[in-house]
Protein backbone atom coordinates (compact mmCIF):
# COMPACT_ATOMS: atom_id res chain seq x y z
CA UNK A 1 0.00 0.00 0.00
CA UNK A 2 1.46 3.21 -0.93
CA UNK A 3 0.45 6.89 0.68
CA UNK A 4 -1.79 7.85 -1.63
CA UNK A 5 -3.75 4.52 -0.98
CA UNK A 6 -3.10 4.84 2.40
CA UNK A 7 -4.49 8.23 2.71
CA UNK A 8 -7.70 7.47 0.43
CA UNK A 9 -8.68 4.54 3.09
CA UNK A 10 -8.26 6.45 6.15
CA UNK A 11 -10.27 9.44 4.50
CA UNK A 12 -12.97 6.89 3.46
CA UNK A 13 -13.72 6.25 7.82
CA UNK A 14 -16.27 8.26 8.70
CA UNK A 15 -15.19 11.86 10.80
CA UNK A 16 -11.82 11.42 9.95
CA UNK A 17 -9.68 14.79 9.77
CA UNK A 18 -6.09 15.08 8.11
CA UNK A 19 -3.26 17.67 9.10
CA UNK A 20 0.07 17.86 9.77
CA UNK A 21 0.19 19.50 13.70
CA UNK A 22 4.49 18.63 14.02
CA UNK A 23 5.89 19.58 10.64
CA UNK A 24 5.40 19.27 6.86
CA UNK A 25 5.98 16.13 7.08
CA UNK A 26 3.83 14.09 9.44
CA UNK A 27 0.84 13.35 8.41
CA UNK A 28 -1.77 12.70 11.24
CA UNK A 29 -4.97 11.31 10.77
CA UNK A 30 -7.33 11.89 13.53
CA UNK A 31 -11.32 10.54 14.36
CA UNK A 32 -12.71 13.13 17.03
CA UNK A 33 -9.92 15.00 17.70
CA UNK A 34 -7.79 11.85 19.26
CA UNK A 35 -5.01 10.52 16.87
CA UNK A 36 -4.91 6.78 14.96
CA UNK A 37 -2.33 7.02 12.17
CA UNK A 38 0.80 8.95 11.73
CA UNK A 39 2.93 8.88 8.33
CA UNK A 40 6.43 10.22 7.75
CA UNK A 41 6.19 11.41 3.85
CA UNK A 42 9.68 11.61 4.34
CA UNK A 43 10.10 7.62 5.25
CA UNK A 44 11.10 5.35 2.91
CA UNK A 45 9.77 2.40 2.82
CA UNK A 46 6.55 3.99 3.75
CA UNK A 47 6.05 3.34 7.77
CA UNK A 48 2.88 4.44 9.65
CA UNK A 49 1.95 4.30 13.51
CA UNK A 50 -1.15 2.51 14.20
CA UNK A 51 -2.49 2.00 17.77
CA UNK A 52 -3.34 -1.12 18.53
CA UNK A 53 -4.32 -3.07 21.54
CA UNK A 54 -1.26 -4.53 23.64
CA UNK A 55 -1.80 -8.07 23.21
CA UNK A 56 -2.17 -8.57 19.73
CA UNK A 57 0.76 -5.67 19.52
CA UNK A 58 3.04 -7.86 20.96
CA UNK A 59 1.02 -10.93 18.70
CA UNK A 60 1.95 -8.89 15.38
CA UNK A 61 5.36 -8.48 15.88
CA UNK A 62 6.42 -11.79 16.74
CA UNK A 63 4.58 -12.91 13.46
CA UNK A 64 5.84 -10.15 12.02
CA UNK A 65 9.39 -8.86 12.79
CA UNK A 66 10.24 -6.89 10.13
CA UNK A 67 7.08 -5.39 9.00
CA UNK A 68 5.55 -4.93 12.36
CA UNK A 69 8.08 -2.74 15.48
CA UNK A 70 7.20 -1.12 18.20
CA UNK A 71 5.56 2.70 17.93
CA UNK A 72 8.28 5.17 17.04
CA UNK A 73 8.48 7.50 19.06
CA UNK A 74 4.83 6.48 20.68
CA UNK A 75 4.28 4.10 23.82
CA UNK A 76 5.40 0.62 22.72
CA UNK A 77 2.28 -0.71 24.64
CA UNK A 78 -0.46 0.75 22.43
CA UNK A 79 1.43 1.60 18.95
CA UNK A 80 2.93 -0.08 16.30
CA UNK A 81 5.11 0.86 13.73
CA UNK A 82 4.02 -0.87 10.72
CA UNK A 83 6.36 -0.96 7.04
CA UNK A 84 3.18 -0.53 4.32
CA UNK A 85 5.93 -1.53 1.63
CA UNK A 86 6.81 -4.87 3.05
CA UNK A 87 5.47 -8.16 3.48
CA UNK A 88 2.63 -7.50 4.83
CA UNK A 89 -1.04 -8.18 2.49
CA UNK A 90 -2.92 -4.78 1.61
CA UNK A 91 -6.05 -6.89 3.71
CA UNK A 92 -4.43 -6.53 6.54
CA UNK A 93 -3.13 -3.12 6.39
CA UNK A 94 -6.44 -2.05 5.78
CA UNK A 95 -7.56 -4.03 9.29
CA UNK A 96 -5.01 -2.86 11.14
CA UNK A 97 -6.19 0.57 10.23
CA UNK A 98 -9.58 0.29 10.86
CA UNK A 99 -8.13 -1.66 14.35
CA UNK A 100 -6.50 1.70 15.65
CA UNK A 101 -9.67 4.04 14.21
CA UNK A 102 -11.72 2.02 15.97
CA UNK A 103 -10.03 2.07 19.46
CA UNK A 104 -9.92 5.52 19.24
CA UNK A 105 -13.79 5.80 18.07
CA UNK A 106 -14.28 3.50 21.27
CA UNK A 107 -12.61 6.08 23.69
CA UNK A 108 -14.89 8.92 22.35
CA UNK A 109 -17.78 10.49 24.19
CA UNK A 110 -20.53 8.33 23.88
CA UNK A 111 -22.52 11.36 21.85
CA UNK A 112 -19.66 11.96 19.48
CA UNK A 113 -19.40 7.75 18.78
CA UNK A 114 -22.60 7.31 17.81
CA UNK A 115 -22.71 10.82 15.52
CA UNK A 116 -20.00 8.77 14.05
CA UNK A 117 -22.22 5.97 13.22
CA UNK A 118 -25.08 7.90 11.58
CA UNK A 119 -25.60 7.88 7.91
Amino acid sequence: MNIESFRNFCLELPGTTESFPFDETTLVFKVGGKMYALASLDSVPLRVNLKCEPEEALRLRMQWPEDVLPGYHMNKKHWNTVVFEGLLPEDLLEELIRHSYELVVKGLPRKLRDSLLQP
